[in-house]
């Protein structure tokens, strides 16, 4: 039996991919996030645009304000977001506004993903690091879109 080793990126992402089952279970995209400070999970969030009729409610909004609630604060410079699917423009722009200390990705977004932009719209602190359990988030999502188009 494998073992993993506990507060490693992999390990925080099978969180993330938590998340991502709650929002496939609610028939919403799966994509999930948590956001973690000092190897704690402290927020968690899923995809809620159906679910609340708002095209706002990706994963990591619903992260951040989480997050910030539990803080009582509005920057988070110490914490990791770990997200299934590279985040949006308007979630990258929320996670600079929020100085997020760094970011995890697990599948790349060619389509609507921040990475052309990176430079300019993640804050110049923030680290990046992406396709990590890149198989296993682009599965999910891979799964979700070809049961929906068989229906």
């Amino acid at each position: 039996m494998e073992e993993i080793e506990l507060y490693t990126d992999d390990y925080f992402m099978k969180e993330a991919l938590r998340e991502a089952d709650r929002a496939n279970d609610k028939d919403e995209v799966p994509i999930g996030c948590v956001i973690v400070l000092n190897n704690r999970v402290i927020a968690r969030g899923h995809n809620l645009t159906e679910t609340l009729n708002d095209v706002t409610a990706h994963a990591e909004m619903q992260c951040i304000t989480a997050a910030e609630n539990y803080l009582g604060a509005k920057y988070l410079n110490d914490c990791i977001l770990y997200i299934t699917l590279e985040p949006c423009l308007m979630c990258a722009g929320a996670l600079r506004w929020a100085q997020i200390g760094r970011i995890v990705f697990g599948a790349p977004d060619q389509k609507y993903g921040f990475g052309k932009y990176i430079e300019n719209i993640v804050h110049p602190k923030t680290t990046v690091t992406g396709g990590v359990m890149e198989n296993e988030c682009s599965r999910i999502l891979k799964d979700f879109f070809k049961r929906k188009r068989s229906k």
